[in-house]
């Protein structure tokens, strides 16, 4: 164990003498490669050089170049004049609102972004918070809804993020009342598209103004929310590319970078639906005074059983309870605080006669209780409540009334909705309580591919620009610690030490334990898969197995042995008994009579 901790140790040393290195070689010059743009490629290497072998790779330089059109377009503003030529600043005010804040007096300006890594790129940016900003523009031609699609693209940067505010554009309606310079939200639109939010509402708008065939009135068409998660685009401080594609045949898309996150048909997806129902409810149809919309009823032959009492209580005293013993009945439960001390500013004609505070009875804290002893309440077991007849159904019920339907006077049928008001101008008309939104390369067309070329030498400049000047994983990590020097010790046990580890556990050729070293001590053992379960437990079965036909063998052998030692017992103690009668046959046969002795003892005393 010492060994590793010593091992873990040096491993440390190592990698902060490793990083220590690396920071004095970070420290030598680096070489810039420039990187210069074209309208097909977008970024396209215009200058080499080799870095010194010590210094790391540069990050590549982003030159900026005015996007251009490549086809026909409604109209297009990429604002790199550095001018609002062409636009036109509102000098409304809002109908319904203090005079205050009504003017459209929010300031617009050309400018680059805060942090714009494209020098040159200038947009739109909204420079005012909580202010009314309206500027619209004319388009080159009127677009008429036909048979070709309509393209709608722009680009938004929340630099600031944002708080409560819009950052949608409004196409606005050729009628013969338009004033750009009275731009307001009364103005009439065809179509507004956009985002839009206000506290974690995040909304991304299409709306289109549907006329009525029949009565000539105008009315909002929304399409539905999107699934997708919008709130990254509100609060990454990126710039984000907003498209619109409506098709001839009512079919829409909404994209966000390129991503579609919105998609539909104007006949099917918006609300309210662009065509009203062929049959409404009838507004005088009523009710009839007999109509019974009750599915249960009370039983009406059901009768109250005569034990049923109504007025017994729901609780009861408890009459098997005891008064604990030790209960202070003559003790108030609260007593005057001996300690509290009349205020010197109480004045008794004005706050009345004055009382010292009550606290707990310092008697009863070693008592069960004090005051009143009352016997405690239980439920009583007679109560039943009010009786009330059990449910049936219904035999006379007739279900939910609705009332009738009627052809509805007001329907008709519009199935190409595409084909909107014509619009002429585009406008920003918007209250913003965050500033320095940044819009930039508006384009309205008719072709899907210029639009998408648009992108490209706009947008797609943009973010590559932001991944050109973004450092790497590994950069980010070092930027990180060397803000915060005690992340180079989280990297290091967070990569090399469970490197080490594996190696350490993995490669070390430890040898486990046998089961017979475990049966010797007490030491758990440890866990095996199913199938080492499997086969130790078939090792064991048959482990066993021939462990019990050698004890049967064992047995039969000392069972033989035993019966061929009492058979030899048997046969020895036989083969005794007969030397032993022979013995007393010979002794018999050799013991003289009594006549015989008789006669040697007569020789004897002779």
């Amino acid at each position: 164990m010492e060994l590793k901790w010593l091992l873990c140790v040096t491993l440390l040393i190592l990698g902060i003498v490793d990083v220590q290195m690396h920071d004095e070689e970070d420290d030598h010059g680096d070489d810039v490669i420039d990187i210069e743009d074209d309208l097909e490629d977008g970024v396209e290497e215009v200058d080499e050089s080799k870095p010194e072998a010590s210094s790391p790779p540069p990050s590549p330089k982003v030159t900026y170049k005015t996007p251009v059109p490549t086809g026909e377009v409604y109209f297009v503003e990429n604002f790199d004049k550095g001018t609002l030529e062409g636009w036109v600043l509102s000098k409304a005010k809002k109908d319904d609102t203090d005079d205050e804040i009504a003017k459209y007096d929010g300031k617009w300006e050309v400018q680059e972004m805060k942090d714009s890594k494209l020098p040159g790129d200038k947009g739109l940016v909204l420079l005012s918070r909580a202010k009314h900003h309206a500027i619209s523009a004319k388009l080159t031609q009127p677009f008429i809804f036909d048979t070709k699609p309509l393209i709608v693209q722009y680009e938004v940067n929340f630099q600031n993020g944002i708080e409560c505010g819009g950052a949608y554009v409004k196409l606005l309606s050729k009628t013969t009342e338009l004033n750009l310079d009275q731009f307001h939200d009364k103005t009439p639109y065809t179509i507004m598209f956009g985002p839009d939010k206000c506290g974690e509402d995040y909304k991304l708008h299409f709306i289109f103004r549907h006329k009525n065939p029949k009565t000539g009135k105008y009315e909002e068409k929304h399409a539905k929310r999107p699934d997708a998660d919008l709130k990254t685009y509100f609060t990454d401080k990126k710039t984000h590319l907003y498209t619109l594609v409506l098709n001839p045949d009512n079919s829409f898309e909404v994209l966000v970078d390129n991503t579609v996150v919105n998609s539909g048909n104007l006949l099917n997806d918006m609300t309210p639906a662009v065509n009203p129902p062929r049959e409404i409810e009838d507004p005088d149809d009523q009710k009839p005074e007999d109509w019974d919309e009750r599915p249960k009823i009370p039983d009406p032959d059901a009768v109250k059983p005569e034990d049923w009492d109504e007025d017994a209580p729901a609780k009861v005293s408890d009459d098997d309870a005891v008064k604990p013993e030790g209960w202070l009945d003559d003790e108030p439960e609260y007593v005057a605080d001996p300690d509290a001390e009349k205020p010197e500013d109480w004045d008794e004609d004005m706050d009345g006669e004055w009382e010292a505070p009550q606290i707990a009875n310092p008697k009863c804290e070693s008592a069960p209780g004090c005051g009143t002893w009352q016997r405690p309440m239980v439920d009583n077991p007679n109560y039943k409540g009010k009786w009330k007849p059990p449910m049936i159904d219904n035999p006379s019920y007739q279900g939910i009334w609705k009332p009738r339907k009627i052809p509805n006077p007001d329907f008709f049928e519009d199935l190409e909705p595409f084909r909107m008001t014509p619009f002429t101008a585009v406008g920003l008309e918007l209250w913003s309580m965050t500033s320095d939104i940044f819009f930039d390369n508006f384009i309205i067309c008719i072709d899907r591919v210029v639009a998408e070329d648009w992108a490209n030498d706009g947008w797609g400049l943009k973010k590559a620009a932001d991944g050109a000047a973004e450092p790497g994983v590994v950069g980010q990590m070092m930027a990180a610690a060397e803000e915060r020097p005690w992340l180079w010790v989280v990297y290091i046990l967070t990569v090399a030490l469970p490197v080490f580890l594996v190696v350490l556990f993995c490669c070390s050729g430890k040898k486990q334990p046998s089961a017979a070293e475990y049966k010797k001590t007490d030491a758990p053992q440890p866990d095996v898969n199913e199938e080492e379960e499997k086969e130790e437990g078939k090792d064991k079965a048959d482990e066993e197995e021939e462990e019990e036909e050698e004890e049967e063998e064992a047995d039969s052998n000392e069972d033989k042995q035993e019966e061929k030692q009492k058979s030899d017992a048997d046969v020895g103690n036989a083969s005794q008994e007969e030397e032993e009668e022979e013995e007393e046959e010979e002794e018999e046969d050799g013991k003289p009579t009594p006549e015989e002795e008789e006669t040697v003892n007569r020789l004897k005393k002779s």
